[in-house]
């Protein structure tokens, strides 16, 4: 993130504002694109929008986050303890839950990622048994608040002494849970077995979004569907890096069968499972028509270590596996792998980036004298129409052909609002993305940006997401320059979050997501998307700040404007080139009191007005604003 001193707004007082727009001479541009930036933060990729429910499935653990089993409990006379047997049940999996008794109803239960939303679904289960067996194993969800039996199953033991087994399920609760206090148990009759079992891989889906095998949590994948993104930049952000060798994100540790992915402990303070891999990154950039943005890991890990110049090709030679995985042909090797998994046809990258936030940390030097250079040259060698983007607008890699750059923001909401004009002068010869931006505190009376020792706002506030929005019209007017912009962290998991604010927050109740502030302003801003800017006779700005432009896709003349700091009600006359009286537009406004959010005060602080307005005798269009509001005037052309 980088900073430019601005002053704290003041009120301002405006009685009207004449807007006159032209048809010609503006920026053709495909619009700016409104994205999802994600990386596994605040739980949300395991315990979030990864649908697996059952919580520590394979014990997985490294040096920094060593395998334990909570939160899984003893049923019956059980005892439990953790065992790395000379026959794991794979490499990547080396760890398994012993459960010991000599008889007895026994077995283990898990409360899943702070509990499960149980519906009359069919939900798809499997686990792995070693240890003879010779018996029928009974797989249940049950309330613990009532002691109720939601729904069983029982599946026939294939279980042996000498190999792990796998077992497959169906179970459809034939009661629907009205909470989410509900446990998920394997029990069996002990007197049946040798005195053990060993289990691993415990697994068990909820439908899932386009029923995708391992696939995504619906209502956080409806959610993402409703901001219309154009982009998914993947896999982070921070977890990419990791904090010290030898642990980054491995991209060939993520695919393939779930028993063959390795645990990895990520930056965010718990065991990522790798069950949300690349490939089903890739399967939801298909299924929410996202262009995919893959990040490379840069030779430098959060915590100081980098790769000197002579020891960085095989990290090198891995990124350009990973692409010839996802685009290869089936004629190639890493394209051969990718066909075997069962994805014969390749995907298509146009944007990579390398690393993250690399001018923080210590890794600015590295990544301007080579680490940058020496990843772009060597991807585009093999692929020279990959736009590849460096991780951080610190440094000036203007004169590399064919080069991005990812700009990022958090700031407060009078520096946002600032920074209305940044992008019109920028004439860096790139094509820039804003990968991460928010508004994440309040105003200071001495003005400024961010403070990271101060305390961020737990959510999304309104006059934060007003800014935001003026920032983001800042950026439409120079969508000729601007890739894209993404609000970032896009999930918080109300039970356990170690970033704020967030976009999206959620629980184990489906019913209950908290779309914030800021993401109804994203939802509008995206949904209508300039193709061509054009031009405004003697534009003026502060309170009100706006943009013009035209849609290709609807056929309409667009006004996407925000109120900020005005002392009064803005009145607004617009005319557009060629748009005659009688004409009529859809004007939409969010407005929401000041100083809540969502998560203060439930699902009613941002209100949508829709308004019809017709073009009077001379073609304008009179409407009016009030101070702290985001709107969207769409005319028919």
């Amino acid at each position: 993130m980088r900073s430019f001193i601005v002053g704290l707004s003041a009120l301002v007082a405006v009685k009207a504002l004449d807007v006159k727009v032209g048809n010609a001479g503006g920026n053709s541009t495909s619009g700016l694109q409104y994205g999802v930036m994600f990386e596994d933060i605040n739980q949300s990729g395991d315990g979030g929008i990864y649908a697996e429910l059952i919580r520590n499935r394979a014990f997985q653990g490294s040096k920094v986050h060593p395998s334990v089993i909570d939160p899984w409990t003893a049923v019956g006379g059980a005892q439990l303890s953790l065992q790395t047997l000379s026959q794991p049940l794979s490499v990547a999996l080396p760890t398994s839950l012993k459960v010991a008794a000599s008889s007895g109803r026994v077995g283990i239960a898990n409360p899943g990622y702070w509990g499960f939303d149980i519906k009359m679904k069919s939900y798809n289960g499997s686990f792995w048994v070693k240890g003879a067996y010779n018996g029928a194993f009974t797989v249940s969800l049950s309330n613990y608040l009532s002691n109720q039996t939601l729904g069983t199953v029982n599946v026939t033991s294939k279980s042996t002494g000498n190999d792990w087994t796998e077992h497959s399920y169906i179970l459809t609760p034939n009661i629907a849970a009205p909470n989410v206090n509900n446990t998920f148990s394997i029990t069996y009759d002990a007197s049946s077995t040798n005195g053990s079992l060993n289990f691993n891989l415990i697994s068990l889906f909820p439908p899932t979004y386009n029923n995708r095998p391992n696939g995504m949590r619906i209502d956080l994948m409806e959610a993402l569907a409703g901001l219309h993104p154009s982009f998914l930049r993947f896999p982070g952000g921070n977890n990419l890096e990791g904090d010290d060798p030898p642990y980054y994100l491995k991209w060939n540790e993520t695919i393939g069968p779930l028993k063959d992915r390795y645990g990895y402990p990520g930056t965010w303070s718990y065991e990522n499972t790798n069950g949300l891999g690349l490939v089903e990154y890739l399967h939801w950039c298909d299924d929410l028509n996202m262009e995919p943005v893959l990040a490379v890991w840069a030779g430098f890990y959060l915590n100081g270590p980098v790769i000197p110049a002579d020891q960085l090709q095989p990290y090198i030679d891995d990124a350009l596996n990973e692409l010839e995985f996802i685009m290869g042909s089936t004629e190639t090797k890493y394209g051969a792998l990718r066909a075997s998994l069962g994805y014969p046809d390749p995907w298509t990258i146009k944007y990579v980036e390398v690393g993250n936030e690399d001018n923080l940390g210590g890794g600015g030097s590295s990544y301007e004298s080579y680490r940058f250079q020496i990843f772009k040259d060597a991807i585009n060698s093999k692929y020279p129409d990959i736009l590849v983007m460096a991780s951080t607008a610190d440094y000036n890699f203007a004169e590399t052909e064919n080069a991005g750059e990812d700009y990022h923001e958090y700031t407060r909401p009078d520096y946002f609002v600032g920074q209305f004009g940044f992008f019109d002068n920028f004439t860096r010869g790139f094509k820039t993305m804003i990968g991460e931006y928010a508004a994440v505190q309040p105003n200071i009376p001495q003005g400024g940006g961010v403070d990271w020792n101060a305390t961020r706002w737990a959510f999304p506030m309104w006059i934060g997401t007003v800014a935001e929005a003026v920032f983001l019209i800042g950026a439409e007017r120079n969508a000729d320059k601007i890739f894209g912009a993404a609000y970032a962290p896009t999930f918080q998991n109300l039970n356990s979050y170690q970033w704020t604010p967030d976009l999206i927050s959620y629980s184990a109740d489906t019913s209950s997501d908290v779309l914030s502030t800021s993401y109804h302003m994203i939802q509008l801003l995206s949904a209508h998307r300039i193709s061509q800017t054009l031009p405004m006779s003697t534009p003026e700005f502060d309170p009100v700040y706006y943009v013009a432009g035209y849609s290709n896709s609807s056929n309409s003349y667009l006004l996407k404007t925000a109120v900020y700091n005005s002392t009064e009600t803005v009145h607004m006359s617009v005319t557009f080139e060629g748009v005659s009286d009688g004409a009529e537009g859809l004007l939409t406004i969010l407005s929401a009191p000041n100083g809540v959010s969502y998560n203060d005060a439930g699902s009613n602080v941002v209100t949508t007005r829709n308004i019809t307005v017709t073009a009077d005798s001379g073609g304008c269009f009179a409407f009016e604003l009030p101070d702290l509001s985001i709107s969207v005037l769409e005319v028919n052309g």
